[in-house]
């Protein structure tokens, strides 16, 4: 069995995934690979799975599986796994440094600082505590996030339309999270009902000063709505991890926008959370061994 690692995880990996076989992360070796494990830089579409005539299994190392074409896997016979268990609470982690960093004016605070600024009177905080939080989706990360922001005082609401009931938040239709959230932060993935599902409509329902927070996927955003809002001061703040694309191209209008905070997509980037990912990619592949 040949296992190619196609993107980054951690370096310890290839030494335990070396008792099922060769482990390369060589990919002009794509051609002869039964294993691929890719995270999101890797994107497995027809023409890349066409390339790899041996492939049996993909892993994605994380929770979305947007950049496999699942439908064509299937058709080929090629079984698609993931490890959405193991990300929970780097993401999570990194939602809630969002959703704390924003109202407590922390980066602002600090880069005035830097510049030589005492901005003490112009830098007006607010808090956690008695704000509501609506989670857009309900499952593992968000639940996560629920049990922190609860720690911070907060009222968590929720929409998840497969989920009957949570043990972490009430669950409440879309509408209804829009209108009473003081922060919403989405935990969704991409799907043709999720696709742009924050635009100029949903934006103006929601309240005025509304914090946003995405650790999802970008493209739930409609990035001219939302960078629209941002100016006129609708939506006082956008934290996000996901974009469009990796990285986001020049013209991206939230790159310009009034009060957004950013970072390069690194809500799994943690050590901890490679060494997680790891240890689920080796109960795949031992399975998938045992059957094969």
């Amino acid at each position: 069995m040949l296992i190619l690692i196609s993107d980054a995880f951690d370096k310890g990996l290839p030494a335990k995934l070396a008792r099922f076989g060769e482990v390369t992360d060589d990919t002009s070796r794509l051609p002869d690979a039964d294993v691929v494990l890719v995270r999101s830089k890797t994107k497995c579409t027809k023409e890349y799975m066409d390339g790899a005539p041996k492939l049996k299994l993909i892993i994605r190392g994380g929770v979305g599986l947007d950049n496999v074409d699942r439908e064509y896997a299937k058709a080929k016979g090629i079984v698609v796994k993931n490890t959405p268990a193991a990300s929970s609470i780097a993401v999570a982690e990194l939602a809630m440094a969002f959703m704390a960093a924003i109202p407590a004016r922390l980066i602002e605070g600090h880069m005035t600082m830097v510049n030589g600024q005492w901005a003490k009177k112009e830098l007006k905080r607010t808090e956690l505590f008695g704000k509501t939080l609506g989670l857009v989706g309900a499952g593992r990360i968000a639940s996560e996030v629920a049990k922190r922001a609860k720690a911070f005082g907060m009222t968590v609401i929720a929409y998840d339309p497969y989920l009957k009931e949570s043990d972490y938040a009430r669950l409440v239709p879309l509408d209804e999270l829009l209108a009473k959230a003081d922060f919403i932060s989405l935990h969704t993935p991409l799907t043709d009902e999720t696709k742009g599902m924050i635009n100029a409509a949903s934006i103006a329902t929601m309240k005025d000063g509304v914090i946003i927070i995405n650790t999802g996927r970008g493209k739930c955003i409609v990035e001219p709505d939302l960078a629209a809002a941002l100016r006129d001061g609708k939506v006082r703040a956008y934290g996000t991890d996901v974009w469009f694309s990796d990285p986001p191209p020049a013209d991206c209008p939230l790159l310009t926008a009034p009060n957004v905070f950013m970072t390069p997509h690194i809500g799994a980037e943690t050590k901890e959370n490679l060494l997680r990912i790891g240890v689920e990619v080796e109960k795949i592949i031992e399975s998938f061994a045992g059957t094969a």
